[in-house]
């Protein structure tokens, strides 16, 4: 078996990771091939934990501007992320992967509540477990959640997947100039406000010594890189 430099992995994938090209929604080619990937790590002996977020459906913010109250718009992001955890679910286990979809609120008929304990088994017999539903709380985005849930399993990383391959200076989508930046400090991070993740996420993972590394997704074989301890996208840690 390949030795990882990684063992236990929380991977955070955003919803707009599931719209592929269609603009909206979740495209099923970008489905099978997240799950694609994450079958590669498995067969590596990885333990993995995905949290996603909604904003391919619903983003709290972007409904609290259309005259919802902010709590309320936030609840529905929280379902937003239910509805892509089932989808991503069933993605893998029509390819064999085993998994278990843990929500932060109680759904009895389509998920586990989130339990600690009952995560962390699940990871040591092998299945994928995904979190819903972010902490379950308004006002808090699934960036901290996924640093939140990353530590209560002892994760030894957080790998934040995105459409770019890691953090650059500027906005490479609206400067060709810009400059990625292959490795920064938590402080680095946070005083810049690069926007790897929110400054609550990047706390907590660095009050956790939790490094973060952030990739492109859509560069197959990337997660599977990252846990051999090959240089990728942009390592965030350290003092």
């Amino acid at each position: 078996m390949q030795a990882l430099v990684y063992r236990r992995v929380l991977l955070k994938l955003s919803g707009e990771a599931l719209i592929g090209e269609q603009g909206y929604g979740i495209d099923a080619r970008m489905l099978q091939y997240v799950a694609n990937e994450i079958h590669h790590v498995q067969q590596l002996g990885g333990e993995l934990a995905l949290v996603i977020g909604g904003g391919n459906i619903m983003r709290g913010t972007d409904a609290s501007s259309y005259g919802i109250e902010r709590v309320t718009a936030d609840y529905m992001g929280m379902l937003a992320t239910v509805f892509n955890g089932l989808a991503l679910q069933s993605a893998m286990e029509k390819i064999g992967i085993i998994t278990r979809l843990q929500t932060a609120f109680e759904m009895k008929a389509v998920a586990e509540l989130y339990i600690r304990r009952r995560a962390i088994r699940h990871l040591e017999k092998g299945r994928v477990v995904i979190f819903a539903g972010g902490t379950g709380n308004p006002y808090v985005t699934t960036d901290t959640a996924a640093a939140l849930r990353a530590a209560e399993i002892g994760a030894d990383v957080v790998l934040k997947a995105t459409k770019v391959d890691g953090i650059y200076d500027a906005d490479p989508m609206l400067n060709p100039g810009a400059v990625r930046l292959p490795r920064l400090t938590y402080l680095e991070a946070l005083q810049r406000r690069l926007q790897v993740m929110d400054a609550t996420a990047i706390s907590l993972c660095m009050e956790n010594k939790l490094p973060i590394v952030v990739f492109n997704l859509k560069k197959s074989g990337n997660i599977r890189s990252i846990l051999e301890g090959k240089c990728v996208g942009t390592f965030v840690g350290g003092e």
